[in-house]
């Protein structure tokens, strides 16, 4: 049993033994076998690297022998570069030589000719200053007085020159801008026509019967009394049948004792303690009818954005009247017109229409305020933060200040065509022949003037000057003087006209 297990030992011993001999033959095989296909391998890439390295150095050759062949062409090509450029130097040098060589003959030339010419001078001096003293001798003159005569005649030809060339630029500027003024005017007239009523400084209150005039006065006067104090109006009740008036300057004020004694009138309860409750009550519905008609001229003009206080001032010309016109319908009128030219000349119709309804706006206090009511207006846009062109067209609607924008040009210009249009204003028969008393004072006060006459109701003033006084060019300058002393003293609504008359007649007689 062991010796079989020995065996089975010693064979399992001597296959391993040989199993591992033979996988060692196996092994040296194989790598003898590597060993030959490596050493081939090597061999191999040895031969390809030699002949690459073969070709790689005929190719370094051929490239070395092109790079030599183009240096060499490039060499050549430089050389031949610099010998060109060394003959165009070698030209300009010589040429340069010869400019130079030129400069100095032609220098020495001119100091030549500046000796002589010095020499010239002196001589041409002394014979003017011969020639100066000859001159005056003959003349009986110095020369600082021919000089001067001779000014002066230079100044007055340039003069007449100059007037007669103003006149022609006038009349030709005048014609283009009238023609084109009249278009846009008329356009604005034509778009924009508002009826006008007058209004004066009394109303009249219509009562059922005469016997409500003893009422209204009251026992002892008390009614009459308690309506005036309350109001600060006056009640004029006389023979006029069946009518009491109301006179007073406020407006505002006129309008609640009218409202009031109508509704004192229907009523027929009149009594001091009646009268007041009326009066406060009548007083309430005219500051909300004074609101109301502020909001209805912004909107009719389109204005937006107004100071609630504004509204309420614009409210209160409702009230007002300049020339019997009613100054609220006024401002809107200015406003739209205003806006129509601007329109028309392409510029802001927003900023001419706020403009034109503002511009009066100092006529709704000025009664109670000091100053004109241009400056009263120019005021209140300031306080209630107004643009400085609003204020500017404000101030200057009247010529007291220049023109900021173009804009306050067609303020002034709409208010004029509003003031002047047929039935817009009118004036007390006494105010009105003082102002041309005045107009015609102001033309006669100036020298060479022989008569003036005022025509078309104080619109056009025509003047007869003296022809030996005055010629056709002094003619134009007194006109323009008339112009500015109108401007400067005379308050007049719309514009005035001024022409100047100088004729000259001869007259005989044949015997």
């Amino acid at each position: 049993m062991v010796e079989g297990i020995i065996i089975s030992i010693a064979a399992l011993l001597i296959g391993i033994g040989g199993g591992y001999y033979i996988r060692k033959l196996t092994a040296e095989a194989k790598i003898s076998s590597a060993e030959a296909a490596a050493k081939k391998i090597v061999e191999d890439a040895n031969q390809e690297a030699n002949a690459l390295i073969r070709e790689k150095q005929l190719e370094v050759k051929e490239e070395a022998h092109r790079l030599r062949t183009e240096l060499d062409r490039e060499s050549k090509e430089r050389r031949a570069e610099l010998q060109r450029l060394e003959r165009r130097l070698d030209q300009k040098e010589e040429s340069l030589d010869q400019k130079i060589s030129n400069a100095e003959r032609k220098e020495e030339e001119l100091k030549r000719r500046e000796e002589e010419n010095s020499n010239f001078k002196v001589e041409l001096e002394k014979l003017h200053q011969e020639q100066l003293a000859e001159l005056e001798r003959v003349s009986g003159m110095t020369s600082e007085e021919a000089k001067e005569l001779l000014l002066q005649r230079v100044r007055n030809e340039i003069e007449h020159e100059m007037i007669s060339m103003v006149k022609d630029l006038e009349s030709q500027a005048k014609a283009e801008a009238e023609k084109k003024a009249r278009e846009i005017v008329t356009l604005a007239i034509q778009r924009y026509a508002a009826d006008h009523v007058t209004e004066s400084t009394v109303s009249v209150v219509s009562l059922p019967n005469d016997e409500m005039k003893g009422r209204i006065i009251g026992r002892e006067g008390r009614n009459i009394r308690a309506l005036e104090t309350l109001t600060g109006i006056d009640l004029i009740i006389d023979d006029t049948p069946e009518a009491v008036i109301i006179s007073g300057f406020d407006p505002i004020r006129r309008e609640v004792a009218r409202l009031a004694l109508e509704k004192l009138v229907s009523d027929g309860r009149i009594h001091p303690a009646r009268i007041e409750e009326i009066v406060e009550k009548t007083r309430k519905e005219v500051d909300a009818q004074i609101k109301e008609e502020g909001e209805r001229a912004a909107f009719e003009s389109r204005v937006h954005g107004l100071h609630p206080d504004i509204v309420v001032l614009l409210g209160k010309l409702r009230f007002r009247t300049s020339y019997g016109q009613n100054v609220l319908q006024h401002s809107i009128e200015v406003s739209h017109l205003a806006g129509i030219m601007a329109a028309e000349l392409g510029l802001d119709v927003t900023f001419a229409k706020r403009a034109g309804l503002l511009h009066d706006i100092g006529k709704a206090i000025d009664h109670e305020t000091e100053g004109s009511h241009v400056h009263i207006g120019a005021d209140i846009a300031k306080k209630y933060k107004e643009t400085s062109a609003i204020i500017n067209a404000i101030e200057a609607h009247h010529g007291d200040v220049d023109f900021n924008t173009l804009e306050a040009v067609l303020i002034q210009s709409a208010d004029a065509i509003s003031a002047v249009r047929p039935g817009a204003r009118r004036e007390t028969l006494e105010a009105y022949i003082k102002r041309l008393e005045k107009l015609e004072n102001i033309a006669d006060s100036f020298e060479g003037v022989e008569k003036s006459y005022a025509i078309h109701a104080g619109r056009e003033i025509r003047i007869m000057v003296k022809p030996d006084r005055i010629d056709d060019y002094t003619s134009i300058q007194v006109a323009r003087d008339i112009v500015n002393k109108i401007e400067g003293e005379l308050e007049y609504p719309g514009q005035i006209k001024v022409t100047v008359i100088r004729e000259t007649r001869a007259v005989d007689y044949a015997k």
